[in-house]
């Protein structure tokens, strides 16, 4: 007997297709969209940080970097008896208890009147306050320059007006942080943005029922407005809190980085930046980013310890 094809043949199983779970598919996916990000972060941050590190445990040198040699601890030690690091120090610590609160204030109130239901033409008077930050920081801060100047500057001449005290802006101890502090107002701009944008989260029904019960403008701003708003004004403090202890560019400009007068605007930005790239010790100043990272890293984690007490998320615990 002959056997038929289809006996001959050997019998085929069907093909095995692999797949994946949907909720492994979508990780997968994610990591895809997140994979640029996540290449830029370590090559671009965590990179960077890491041969920071490594370097503050080295004599680096820019000019002579063939004579690298590992030091250990040592430029940690020499910042502990180093004065300019204390001087430094002391200088960004005033300038911030100054600074940090007038810029919450500041960005909160201009929020609040801008975001008052009865004002006319919000949209451009928001535009307004929002656009020097687009102006860049060294134009800016020679503008303010000529307006603080003690001789000819335009503020003075509106003090002298008025028969107010024309203070010396730039070259007083006194007066320098307060100027910084102006200057630093005209960049609030993103602050107040955030603070609009917290304030339009309030429920209106929870302002209705509070003036059903006879509470005032002040008790529903202390009641119902700052502690739904907490977040937002969290997010801003820290934000704020980074910038200051990072401040650089305005100093800089205003004193070309030699800290005047005596020493009272030496913040820690300048000091890293002359012991790096105007004594070539870039070893040493690796050591002073360090401490900066750290000191701002505390003072972080104790506004997020007040926060868990103080801040309100709407859903969840306090």
């Amino acid at each position: 007997m002959t056997a038929t094809i289809e006996e001959l043949e050997p019998t085929r199983r069907p093909r095995r297709t692999f797949t994946l779970r949907p909720s492994v598919r979508e990780a997968l996916w994610g990591f895809v969209f997140i994979g640029p990000w996540l290449i830029g972060i370590l090559l671009f941050t965590a990179g960077p940080m890491l041969a920071s590190l490594v370097m503050s445990l080295t004599d680096f040198n820019l000019v002579r970097p063939e004579a690298t040699r590992f030091v250990g601890f040592d430029n940690y030690a020499r910042l502990a008896s180093d004065p300019t690091i204390w001087q430094s120090l002391i200088a960004t610590f005033k300038f911030a208890l100054i600074t940090i609160p007038l810029t919450m204030g500041a960005s909160l109130g201009f929020a609040l009147l801008l975001n008052h239901p009865k004002l006319r033409f919000k949209g451009p008077l928001r535009a307004l306050v929002y656009m020097p930050v687009m102006i860049p920081l060294v134009a800016s801060t020679l503008v303010w320059l000529g307006f603080l100047n003690t001789e000819t500057g335009w503020l003075n001449a509106i003090l002298g007006s008025l028969g107010l005290l024309q203070p010396d802006w730039i070259n007083s101890e006194t007066w320098v942080y307060a100027a910084l502090s102006m200057i630093g107002l005209w960049g609030i701009g993103n602050f107040m943005l955030i603070n609009i944008a917290g304030l339009q989260s309030v429920p209106t029904e929870l302002y209705e029922a509070a003036r059903m019960d006879g509470a005032g403008s002040w008790a529903q701003f202390r009641r119902i407005t700052i502690p739904l708003m907490s977040p937002v004004l969290l997010y801003n403090l820290v934000i704020i809190l980074i910038g200051t202890f990072q401040y650089f560019t305005q100093a800089f400009v205003i004193t070309n980085g030699r800290g005047d007068p005596n020493n009272a605007t030496l913040f820690m930005n300048l000091v890293l930046y002359r012991e790096g790239f105007i004594f070539n010790s870039m070893g040493y100043a690796a050591a002073i980013a360090w401490l900066l990272f750290v000191v701002v890293l505390v003072l972080t984690l104790v506004l997020f310890g007040v926060a868990r007490r103080r801040v309100y998320y709407a859903g969840g615990e306090r």
